[in-house]
């Protein structure tokens, strides 16, 4: 492999240039993927920027698993892979839930518990975590 490649990858840069040398694709073959410019990728590749949340489910996508150690066991850890594998930010998910940015914060930090309606529309929501587990993702 290319002397770039990083053995034991830790953060999502890492992880994302790794997969490129491993398909043999050029920055540009995956910013074209991702929807971003290949000025983002080089930033990424070189732990100059980390991608936005948006770019994530493409990330994943490319990566084929999810690359982020979260702890799906708990409400919180749930909330936060929801975010990820829709490119939602806390802020996106806030408007959606109709709550201020600051609860999905607390729900996620785990400070916070939803209760009523909105943990019976976060329960429908997070169903969705389960599946896409099941379905395609290692983690």
């Amino acid at each position: 492999m290319n002397q770039r490649y990083v053995e034991n990858p830790k953060t999502l840069n890492e992880k994302m240039l790794n997969k490129r040398l491993e398909k043999r694709m050029l920055q540009k073959e995956v910013a074209n993927f991702i929807g971003v410019t290949e000025d983002c990728v080089t930033l990424w590749e070189n732990n100059r920027s980390k991608p936005m949340v948006k770019y994530y489910p493409k990330i994943i996508e490319f990566l084929g698993y999810f690359p982020f150690e979260i702890d799906i066991s708990c409400l919180a850890g749930k909330i936060k892979y929801y975010r990820y594998i829709k490119g939602f930010s806390q802020e996106d998910l806030a408007k959606n839930l109709g709550v201020n940015e600051s609860t999905v914060f607390h729900y996620e930090k785990g400070s916070h518990k939803p209760k009523g309606r909105l943990l019976q529309i976060l329960t429908l929501l997070l169903s969705e975590v389960d599946r896409h587990i099941k379905n395609n993702v290692r983690i």
